[in-house]
């Protein structure tokens, strides 16, 4: 059975992609989320299933459901039923991802250097350079697309500051996303990325401890990791354990 923090964390996310987009479509095991700013954008074009569902169901929904796309995206909260999907999904050709959603216990260091709220123009340059690293093959149409959407993210949550620690010459080294409910007592941290020259040196953990220090009233602070990938024991080590699993599909 998902604990309550997952419960919680998961209705966080949900609320915040209803609240980015431009349209919200329900259907049958959640809603369909869409931004006609960003439509390139699989985080702001996907399906949200909150519900149980079965594997073929989901299927023809997500064909349906994004048919005016050329992508597939969609997030299954519930394990068992996005564990279930797996098969069916893999064999309609989708990329799938384990995401394991880890909350913080402790201990919030005191940081010694505090990063701080950037300009989303100035993430511009350091961002596209990632991007340009991760997914060489992408347009640049959808580069631009992928840098910009952080506007939508302002509308996700009734707090949202996005974080950058400075290099030596000023630079953004490194950036995150904090979100915030206060009245809900609930924080997320999100897309913590360090600029390709400036990694090895500290600037990440700069970010992750301000964004934790500014969510420390907050009773529960979680972020979102990828299970097979390596910055899972990254945040292990800074205190983060995990406390369920979702499971996300995606086809270009």
């Amino acid at each position: 059975m998902p604990t309550s923090e997952l419960l919680r964390a998961n209705a966080f996310r949900t609320a915040f992609a209803r609240r980015q987009a431009t349209e919200v479509r329900e259907v049958a095991g959640g809603f369909l989320a869409l931004n006609a700013a960003f439509p390139l954008s699989y985080e702001h074009n996907q399906l949200h299933i909150d519900s149980a569902a079965g594997p073929a169901a989901l299927l023809t929904l997500a064909d349906a459901a994004l048919a005016h796309v050329r992508h597939r995206q969609l997030t299954v909260y519930d394990a068992e039923s996005g564990a279930a999907c797996v098969p069916l999904f893999e064999a309609a050709g989708y990329q799938h991802m384990t995401e394991v959603v880890m909350a913080h216990r402790g201990p919030t260091p005191a940081p010694s250097v505090l990063a701080a709220p950037v300009d989303l123009p100035e993430l511009a340059v350091p961002y596209r350079a990632r991007l340009r690293d991760w997914m060489p093959e992408v347009s640049e149409e959808a580069v631009e697309q992928l840098i910009t959407r952080r506007e939508a993210r302002r509308n996700g949550a009734p707090e949202v500051v996005f974080l950058g620690a400075r290099s030596t010459d000023g630079r953004v080294a490194a950036w995150a996303d904090l979100y915030r409910d206060p009245a809900e007592g609930i924080a997320q941290i999100e897309d913590l990325v360090t600029a390709l020259d400036q990694t090895g040196q500290g600037h990440g953990d700069t970010v992750l401890t301000t964004a934790l220090h500014l969510a420390a009233e907050q009773p529960l602070c979680f972020l979102v990791a990828d299970a097979e990938d390596w910055p899972i024991q990254w945040y292990a080590r800074r205190g983060f354990v995990p406390i369920g699993e979702c499971h996300s599909f995606t086809r270009s």
